[in-house]
């Protein structure tokens, strides 16, 4: 059967944005496809519709738009006033994009241009690189919500993300204001590590044991408290704060009122709404599942029939050794190497869960995932 030749990407423009708005693109390595992208902004905003389908993605779904002509990219709308256009070929029409030598495709990002009026604060656990890539002021508001998603997508399809390159090859928006940061992120997969299933079924501490234990032989339930002791002796005779003049049999009936509400409260029977689970690991820090109903999902999860009036919530988090070393930028070896051991743990606690529960597996930025991409 004849094979059919691939249509020919078009260059990146020099110009592609009116003066309110920003310029960022995304670039992706050979083995990703349109449709991949596709995917990740429906994880994200809700409005995600083809404008303008490319051409290689006739089976799109069309309500409003319309498939693109001969060397037109494609249009996808993210929200009212930003969207992705592309994909183009990884060069520029007559200048170069200074993008990764792996790049096959390029998306041309546009959205409002939002900063804050300050550079953003030294050192201040940036573990994306923002800092470096706006120092002028960070995003905010939908051109932030646009940049992370970047910054997620990339890291996801292991690619790279140029910001703030308006001005670089457009002259009207350089005169506007200035050239633009341009730098490029190429987001580490490895520093992406937290996971969570989402499942309509409930596991009881002792069964969430149970099946931990088969991935880590030292996971304990923290469910443990301790005995409560009552309100501190004396405390109806005392004011509640210098210079109250509270009657003093009014104050001791309020305090035997709070205390018969207590009593009550803990002979109750325990309505059990969330639970955890941790596993030590030393000097790698700790692995945390935490359990619990959530009415707030993953826009792709939120649209299952089961998941209607909400799901059941299995986070699996690793706590680092050393909080604000594991986000910087660029951490030392050190911890880059618990981080691997303990992403490792992760993915097979979340497997293990997902095995028990059934559902969806998502990532750090509400991506989903396969099982199989945790194995």
């Amino acid at each position: 059967m004849a094979q059919t030749t691939p249509p020919r990407l078009p260059r990146l423009p020099r110009a592609t944005t009116k003066g309110h708005q920003a310029r960022h693109l995304l670039a992706v390595p050979d083995d990703v496809v349109v449709d991949e992208v596709e995917v990740l902004a429906l994880s994200r905003f809700g409005g995600t519709r083809w404008d303008v389908v490319p051409t290689d993605l006739p089976g799109a779904d069309l309500p409003a738009g319309r498939i693109a002509g001969p060397g037109e990219p494609g249009v996808l709308r993210l929200t009212r006033h930003s969207h992705v256009h592309g994909p183009y070929a990884p060069a520029g029409d007559g200048f170069d994009l200074g993008l990764p030598s792996g790049t096959a495709m390029v998306f041309d990002v546009v959205t409002p241009r939002e900063r804050w009026p300050d550079p953003p604060p030294p050192d201040g656990g940036d573990r994306d690189g923002l800092a470096r890539s706006f120092p002028g002021g960070l995003p905010n508001r939908e051109e932030e919500r646009v940049v992370r998603w970047l910054i997620a997508a990339a890291r996801r399809l292991g690619g790279s993300a140029r910001f703030d390159v308006a001005g670089l090859w457009d002259p009207a928006e350089a005169e506007r204001r200035g050239a633009g940061a341009g730098v490029v992120l190429s987001p580490d997969p490895g520093a992406a590590v937290d996971l969570t299933v989402w499942s309509d079924v409930w596991l009881d501490p002792q069964a969430a044991h149970r099946v931990l234990q088969g991935v880590h032989p030292r996971v304990v339930l923290a469910t443990q408290g301790a005995d409560y002791q009552g309100p501190p002796e004396g405390i109806a005779e005392k004011p509640l704060y210098p210079g109250e003049t509270m009657d003093p049999a009014l104050r001791r009936e309020l305090h035997a009122r709070a205390d018969d509400y207590d009593i009550a409260a803990l002979q109750a029977p325990v309505v059990l709404d969330g639970y955890g689970l941790t596993i030590d690991l030393g000097h790698d820090g700790y692995v945390t599942v935490e359990v619990n109903g959530d009415e707030v999902l993953p826009l792709l999860v939120k649209e299952l029939p089961w998941a209607a009036g909400g799901a059941i919530c299995y986070r699996v988090v690793w706590d680092p050794p050393d909080q604000h070393e594991a986000q910087r930028e660029f951490p030392q070896p050190a911890l880059v190497v618990a981080r691997k051991r303990a992403a490792d743990l992760v993915g097979r606690a979340a497997a293990a869960i997902h095995a028990a529960v059934g559902g969806e597996i998502a990532d750090e930025a509400e991506f989903l995932l396969a099982p199989e991409d945790l194995r």
